[in-house]
């Protein structure tokens, strides 16, 4: 079998790629174009280390085939910061400690980005259902809401 060219656009940019037939959307993009602050931890779909938004939704993209991210906008972690500007949430999961190792923290920030998108004054209810499919394996998930609290409640960050 043999390799298949496909055209990703990736953050706003485009990208012409060959990948397997069977290929993730998340191998293609860490393997084949580089970006890799997307996180494999499960492989099946689990824990959300690897979420991404595809149209504005969130994707698990260690299940979806590379190929059928043709056609659509996909945002990547590195797509969150407006250059070396980082992104409000990312500010705060540093200020508020949301993160340890890192597995997990691209697919958390997708998540919120997504929530906050949506509903820009969620409750800590809403906050902890809007980031249900992701898991982290270090630490408790009391920071990670406050983190994402800050933000709906307009905490601004040097």
């Amino acid at each position: 079998m043999k390799r298949i060219p496909i055209s990703l656009n990736i953050n706003g940019r485009d990208y012409d790629i060959f990948v397997w037939p069977w290929q993730s959307l998340l191998s293609a993009i860490r393997d084949e174009v580089g970006l890799t602050g997307c996180k494999e931890g499960c492989g099946n779909g689990n824990c959300g280390s690897c979420t991404l938004l595809v149209n504005g939704f969130t994707v698990d993209s260690c299940l979806m085939l590379a190929a059928e991210g043709t056609g659509k906008q996909i945002t990547t972690i590195e797509g969150m910061a407006n250059g070396s500007e980082l992104h409000p949430l990312q500010k705060s999961f540093i200020k508020y400690g949301a993160l340890q190792c890192g597995i997990c923290t691209p697919g958390f920030l997708m998540s919120a980005k997504h929530l906050l998108d949506g509903n820009p004054k969620p409750t800590e209810h809403e906050i902890r259902a809007g980031i249900a499919g992701n898991l982290c394996r270090c630490t408790g998930y009391d920071k990670i809401v406050r983190a994402i609290q800050a933000v709906a409640e307009g905490e601004t960050f040097n």
